[in-house]
C-alpha cells in the first residue's frame, strides 16, 4: 500500500513523502492516527495545492515582516522615565515599556517579547534594540532614555 506521510514518523520518513508499507501498518496505524493519508492521485494533487498555498503565505508574511523592519528603523522612540537619587533611573525600561510606547504613539503593535535587551536599561542614553520579527528578520529600534 502507497502511502502519503501528513506528519513525520521517525523510522518512516517525512511530511509529504510517499512511502510503500505494509497494509496492516498502512491503514491500522498511520492512516488511522493520522500520520498518512492513502496515496491517490487526488490526495497528492491536494496536498502539493496545499504546499503551495502555504509557501504563498510565508511569501506574503516575509514581504509585511520586510516592510515593517523598514517603518521600525525609521523610528525614533522616546522613553521618560523618573530619575533616583543615585542618577540611575528609578526602575529598568523593559520591554513592555518599548511595546507601550510603541502602541501609544505610532500605532504599532509589537509584543514585548521580540525586543532583545541583552541587559536591562538603567541609564539615560540613546540605545539600539534588536526586534526579533521572524523568519529571522531582523530590525534594530532606536530608543532614547530620557530623564523626567
Amino acid at each position: 500500500m502507497k502511502v502519503l506521510l501528513i506528519k513525520e514518523v521517525k523510522s518512516l520518513g517525512k511530511a509529504g513523502e510517499i512511502k510503500e508499507v505494509k497494509d496492516g501498518y498502512g491503514q491500522n496505524f498511520l492512516i488511522k492516527k493520522g500520520f498518512a493519508k492513502k496515496a491517490t492521485e487526488e490526495v497528492i494533487k491536494e496536498w502539493e495545492a496545499e504546499q503551495e498555498r502555504l509557501k504563498e503565505l510565508e511569501a506574503q508574511e516575509i514581504a509585511e515582516l520586510k516592510k515593517q523592519k523598514e517603518q521600525i528603523e525609521k523610528l525614533k522612540v522616546t522613553i521618560k522615565k523618573k530619575l533616583g537619587e543615585n542618577g540611575a533611573l528609578f526602575g529598568a525600561v523593559t520591554g513592555k515599556d518599548i511595546e507601550q510606547v510603541l502602541k501609544d504613539s505610532h500605532k504599532m503593535q509589537i509584543d514585548k517579547k521580540t525586543f532583545d535587551l541583552k541587559k536591562p536599561i538603567k541609564t539615560t542614553g540613546n540605545f539600539d534594540i534588536d526586534v526579533k520579527l521572524g523568519h529571522g528578520i531582523h530590525a534594530t529600534l532606536n530608543v532614547d532614555v530620557e530623564a523626567v
